[in-house]
């Protein structure tokens, strides 16, 4: 178990997208986020308090979480100094970056010398099967994005909110390292070994009553060269019942290829779709999520309004407006 409250480490990210580990933190576990620190130049913040490592291990602070995701997932030389400091002044040390705490020399030796321990959440702990793509009971729900990080976590997470508010049976099954820190426990989708990745989401999302719905998290898009075969593998494995279609509209390209536009809404319909009724039939877009968080109240309802109208599918920001009119979509499913 990684113990809480956490100090959430910004580093040095150049924005507050790469810092999107910490920033679900605080949106989804407040109690466990205890403050944040940061390198000089760093371009994110989390409206939390500035703390040292001293001042936040004094007020509580367990785990120093490194909060960034960073292209490649690597940890940077210029953060050791905090990292072995952290453990020097007692505490553990968390990451979901693909480069692992465990294979860092001088932080081993530091957690060795000062009894501190590193906790790799991007780390498989289960030897999954092979696909067999065999239908399983109870309902599954996936969201799918023109482009990474747009909001499906959010989507999911929001949605399974507002089910469980009503008294709905559901469960957020976390595929990334965000999720897997914010819930405790989930599916690192994107270390497990390619042949076994679709067998891991079915795994991760066995069967169920009837009535239960799995808010399976999405990761990468079909569009994106780099992330593509993590999204098709939670496309097949997850057999969803139902996609939510994820999109943030003021991207000029996707994230962290210049040369890419993102695809339309429609586009990604017409193509998630097809490839989600391989493995499940039955399977139906049943609503839009847009992030607005960078467009004004007016825009962003304008906008909602306008895809609503050009889709005819309900169509919101969920952390922003609420999920409910996508959550109606699934109760009538």
């Amino acid at each position: 178990m990684i113990e809480t409250p956490y100090l959430l480490f910004l580093g040095d990210a150049p924005d507050m997208l790469a810092a999107k580990v910490a920033i679900g933190i605080r949106d989804w576990r407040p109690e466990n986020a205890l403050g944040q620190i940061r390198l000089p130049g760093c371009g994110a913040d989390l409206g939390l308090a500035d703390m040292t490592l001293a001042e936040a291990r004094a007020a509580g602070a367990k785990t120093l979480v490194i909060g960034v995701a960073n292209r490649g997932g690597v940890i940077s030389p210029a953060w050791k100094k905090v990292l072995i400091e952290a453990l020097e002044t007692g505490y553990d040390l968390a990451s979901g970056l693909h480069n692992l705490l465990r294979d860092e020399g001088d932080l081993v030796a530091a957690a060795q010398t000062h009894g501190g321990t590193l906790h790799d959440v991007r780390v498989p702990t289960v030897g999954y099967p092979i696909a067999n793509g065999v239908k399983r009971t109870g309902k599954r729900c996936l969201a799918v994005g023109t482009d990474c990080s747009v909001g499906k976590m959010y989507t999911a997470m929001a949605m399974e909110a507002e089910m469980a508010a009503r008294g709905m049976k559901a469960t957020f099954r976390a595929t990334g390292q965000t999720g897997i820190l914010i819930t405790g426990h989930g599916v690192p989708l994107d270390a497990v070994i390619a042949d076994f990745m679709a067998g891991s989401v079915e795994y991760l999302s066995p069967p169920n009553d009837p009535d239960h719905w799995d808010m399976i998290e999405g990761q990468g898009s079909l569009f994106h060269v780099s992330y593509s075969g993590v999204t098709l593998a939670l496309i097949h494995g997850g057999q969803p019942d139902a996609l939510i279609l994820c999109h943030e509209p003021t991207r000029p390209h996707m994230r962290g290829l210049p040369g890419y536009t993102l695809p339309s809404l429609e586009t990604l319909r017409d193509t998630a779709l097809p490839l989600a009724r391989v493995s499940n039939p039955a399977c139906v877009v049943a609503g839009v999520s847009v992030n607005t968080q960078h467009m004004d109240e007016a825009a962003a309802r304008a906008y909602l309004e306008k895809v609503e109208a050009e889709l005819g599918l309900p169509t919101t920001d969920p952390y922003r407006f609420g999920p409910g009119t996508l959550v109606d979509a699934l109760a009538a499913i």
